[in-house]
């Protein structure tokens, strides 16, 4: 039994190595070529550590956030990563995500599949606070990236500040005390031409 569940372990640890395949859009901070998903999560998961003060809850779990953050994305491994402006992508992401996550966390005994299941359902639900706190750290990341390079995946696929200012919404209510150092990130990217109006 327990070389059994080994091995359902080494090979969900194996499987989810493949997450280092999948290209974002968004650019690494120095420009020089696109992140992939499992640096994106390794990012939230460090920004989550650092910006746990202003979480508007202090009773939040931060480790419970972090695991959230680490496995959010493993269903692009399957469904892969659809870029937050493609209208006509994101009309059947949730389809192609819950096949990825049945598949990816069903490698695992089924406890511990079931536990991250639930983790990766709660981030997509956004109906709790340490959920709405994750998300607010993923929309905050490409926004610092954006703004480090230039304008980044903005310019490059003619996005617009509404359009932005709509993706960043989570922000105001997931960790309301970075709001408006985000207004001011806007604003100073509108002012250097990175964001059209």
């Amino acid at each position: 039994m327990q070389n059994h569940r080994l091995a359902q372990q080494i090979q969900f640890i194996i499987e989810i190595d493949k997450l280092k395949q999948i290209l974002r859009q968004t650019l690494l901070t120095d420009g020089s070529r696109q992140e992939n998903s499992a640096e994106h999560s390794w990012h939230l998961a460090l920004m989550a550590i650092v910006l746990a003060e202003y979480a508007p809850d202090p009773a939040i779990d931060v480790l419970r956030v972090i695991k959230m953050l680490l496995i959010h994305d493993l269903v692009e491994i399957d469904a892969g990563d659809t870029f937050c402006y493609d209208m006509k992508g994101n009309q059947t992401k949730a389809v192609r995500e819950k096949q990825a996550a049945t598949r990816l966390f069903g490698l695992l005994p089924e406890e511990q599949g079931a536990e991250l299941r639930s983790l990766w359902e709660e981030f997509e639900a956004q109906e709790t606070a340490a959920a709405r706190f994750a998300t607010a750290l993923d929309r905050l990341q490409p926004l610092l990236h954006n703004q480090q390079t230039q304008g980044g995946t903005w310019r490059i696929h003619d996005i617009t500040l509404d359009k932005v200012q709509r993706r960043m919404e989570p922000i105001a209510t997931g960790v309301p005390a970075l709001w408006s150092f985000v207004q001011q990130v806007l604003e100073e990217c509108m002012m250097a031409g990175y964001l059209q109006g």
